[in-house]
Order: C-alpha cells, then structure tokens, then sequence
C-alpha cells in the first residue's frame, strides 16, 4: 500500500523536523521510532521522548486509506538524504516500511503504531498569545545559553517564561550568570509564570524561522504548546519555583561604560587561547581611559590586551569566566554594549544594551 509519493526535499523537510529528539538507541526500542499517520491526502509524523513531542504535517498522501505505522527515524533521513534529488515512494507492505526511488529499494521494518506512546495533551490551556517567529526566537536567542545543564536544581535545567499584562520575559539562570530578555505581546495576560526544559527551548531555537510567520503559544500549568506553520511541539513543564531574578539584577550601579561588542569579543578570545581547559578566568581592570584583559596559565605564560574606553569612574580589578562573558557577546547581534560594575571585585558585572531596558545580563565574578 503506498503511502506517500512526492518530491525527496518534500518529504525530508518535515521528517527532519521531528527528528532532531529521536535518539538512534533508547531503553524504550519505539521511541527510536516516529509515528506515520496517513488519512487521506493528509500525511502527519510525529516523534516524542515522552517529554516533548513533535508533529508536521504534510498533503502528499497516496490514496483515500487511513493507516498509521512507525519506523526508525535516524534511517529514514539517512536514506532521504543519501539518495538525489527526485521522486520519492514510500509503501507499507508486510510489515515493512518500503523507500523507493529510481532502481534503489530499501525495506525497514515497523512496530505496530498502536504501540507508540504519546504525551496525554492538556484540552484546557490557560494563557493563549501569538507573537511572530522571529521576535520570540530573538528572545530566545538572548538568554537560552545561560540554562544550566543537568543541575541537581532542576529547576534551573529550564527557562522561566514570564507572561506580566502585555509583556513576555524570558529568563536562564545557571547560579553564576543570568540572562533576562523581555519583549512586547498584543494583548494582555494576568502574570503566569512556567519553567520550560532547556532541550525544548533549543528545539525551538532549530525549528522556528526567522519571519514575521506567526507562533501562537499556548501555556497550561504542566504544559506547553507551540504551533508554528505546520509544526505542532508540546512539552512538559519542569516544577518548582525560579529563582526571584529581580534581586540578582543590580542596580543604582555608577561605574558604567560603553564598548564595542566585537572588540571586547576578539580581545577576550586572544586572552582565552593561553587559558587551560580546567581554569576559564580572566582579569579585567578598568580605569578610566582603559580596558586591560589579562590571562595566564600553569606555565606561566600570558596574555594582555589593552581597549580604550570612555570610563571616568573608579579603578577597578575584577575576575569572570570568560566562557561567560563570551556566550553573552556571541549571541547580542548588537555593535555596542553597556558594562556596569560595582565598586569592588565582588560585585557582579551588569551588561546591557544602551538605552534599551530590555536585555540584562548578570555575571558573578571569580577569585583570580
């Protein structure tokens, strides 16, 4: 029974999209598998790693059957993308999945679709606002990379999506550095507050475009849902309380300066090339007039650079992890940025964006 006929970059396009969580090994064997649906013209995949799930849907079905099946989601696309540009078939027939183009035939074998485990989706969601593609992967964008990584807090493993009246505030924290990103929605919301996993968040930063498209976004207490073109994601959200962001941000901070983003960037990645792999810190004094960026290593070797700056306050030295200042600098697509210090080596550093009340960054200073 033939279940699709169309173009290979047709057919790739959606498969690639819902198999970015598939995992080529999994204790659980079907979920190294998508589902395929096929009703009608009406063709959907679907893959999940039961804490997000991913669905595309497409109109290149073969035939007015209804039938559904799954198969191996990493051999599929390998055998999409190994194969040229051309007409595409694929066929169920004895339990098999059949790829055929041209002369070549391949043949993978299924597990029955009634088998497939699914994410039981909330009917009933709370919050309901549609912004564009772009503006909301832009604010990820802007603080995704600060999301800690396997943290015994678990809830830090996530991003706090902020829904306040008409603006949408994202925030990543991972205990030494904070990210906060806000952004303006069309219509107005009561405050509703949800934790999202970071592997979410990085689906989203693959699959969404940068267009003005629209992304309606649906937020229920356990659960989240994004609806993008013909890609529905949904996700379990991670429990527990955030961390109250608004005291870690400092302020009335009075030592402040202006710089170019991608001469502190390549200056701070020449002092990072003598740095170990165990040891990331380096040393920033500032006085006015000047930048020097400093580093050494256990075999004593260094690195120093000067920037000229438009400082007039006081002289300051001040330890960070560079890894951290550098995350930040990579993804502000900004020329200049504001740099705000307290008035010892304690002090956290505030960057910002001059006169844009949007973006702040936090980042903890370290012992050098």
């Amino acid at each position: 029974m033939e279940l699709v006929k169309t173009e290979r970059d047709t057919l790739l396009r959606p498969l690639q999209m819902v198999s970015g969580i598939v995992k080529r090994r999994h204790t659980l064997p079907i979920l190294a598998n998508l589902l395929i649906s096929k009703n009608g013209l009406d063709v959907s995949f679907l893959s999940t790693d039961l804490e997000l799930q991913i669905t595309t849907r497409s109109d290149f079905g073969v035939g007015n059957e209804k039938v559904a099946t799954t198969v191996a989601a990493r051999k599929l696309v390998d055998i999409l993308r190994a194969i040229p540009v051309g007409n595409v078939t694929l066929a169920l027939s004895a339990k098999r999945l059949i790829v055929q183009f041209g002369k070549s035939r391949f043949a993978l074998q299924t597990l029955p679709a009634d088998e497939f485990p699914m994410l039981a989706q909330i009917k009933n969601f709370g919050a309901s606002l549609s912004v564009s593609q772009k503006t909301f992967k832009q604010l990820l964008g802007m603080v995704y990379f600060a999301i800690a990584q396997q943290d015994i807090r678990y809830y830090l493993n996530g991003m706090l999506l902020v829904i306040d009246g008409d603006q949408l505030i994202a925030v990543a924290t991972d205990g030494h550095r904070l990210a906060f990103a806000s952004m303006k929605t069309d219509s107005a919301f009561a405050r509703q507050e949800v934790i999202i996993p970071r592997k979410t968040i990085l689906e989203l930063q693959r699959l969404l475009d940068d267009s003005d498209h629209l992304l309606k976004i649906d937020i229920a207490p356990t659960q989240v849902k994004f609806i993008f073109g013909q890609v529905e994601l949904v996700s379990k959200l991670i429990e527990g309380r955030f961390p109250e962001f608004q005291r870690v941000i400092p302020r009335n901070y009075t030592n402040i300066f202006v710089i170019d983003r991608n001469e502190l960037q390549h200056s701070l990645q020449r002092a990072a090339i003598l740095m170990s792999e165990k040891f990331k810190g380096v040393r920033c004094i500032i006085a006015p007039g000047q930048l020097k960026i400093m580093s050494t290593n256990a075999d004593h070797e260094e690195a120093q650079e000067e920037l000229e700056i438009a400082y007039h306050g006081d002289t300051l030295d001040v330890g960070f992890n560079v890894i951290y200042l550098l995350d930040v600098l990579a993804n502000l697509k900004v020329r200049m940025i504001q740099i705000a210090l307290g008035s010892d080596s304690t002090s956290s550093a505030l960057i910002t964006i001059p006169e844009n009340k949007k973006f702040k960054y936090v980042v903890m200073p370290m012992r050098i």
